[in-house]
């Protein structure tokens, strides 16, 4: 079982910078990929980021990509996204996971309730 916890969310103006974390419990942190998804108003949750158990391995949805930057620390039981330049678009809220390694939200077991992060143009 792990327990997922997202911080760092808020609002920033177009063109500033969010660091997202997300804090798991549990032992077994380092053998799930993480990933990141993301639901707007209205709209389907979507693929941002994810990671593979050890870091080596990264991947970013064409939107995001040369803009967040995912990491984690096992050592810490954490993930992070970090945001920069970030656009009205980017506006959602965003949600940790952990599961296999895939931009597929239903390859991921379990989820975090997610952090609001709302971009002022």
């Amino acid at each position: 079982q792990v327990q997922l916890v997202e911080s760092g969310g808020g609002l920033v103006q177009a063109g500033g910078s969010l660091i997202l974390s997300c804090a798991a419990s549990g032992r077994t942190f380092s053998a799930f990929a993480m990933g990141w998804f993301r639901q707007a108003p209205g709209k389907e949750r979507e693929f941002v980021a994810r990671i593979t158990t050890d870091a080596q391995v990264t991947e970013y949805s064409d939107s995001v990509k040369g803009r967040f930057t995912i990491s984690r620390d096992n050592t810490k039981n954490t993930v992070y996204l970090h945001m920069n330049s970030l656009q009205a678009e980017d506006t959602a809220v965003y949600y940790c996971a952990a599961g296999r390694y895939s931009v597929s939200a239903s390859a991921y077991i379990y989820w975090g309730q997610g952090t609001q992060v709302t971009v002022s143009s």
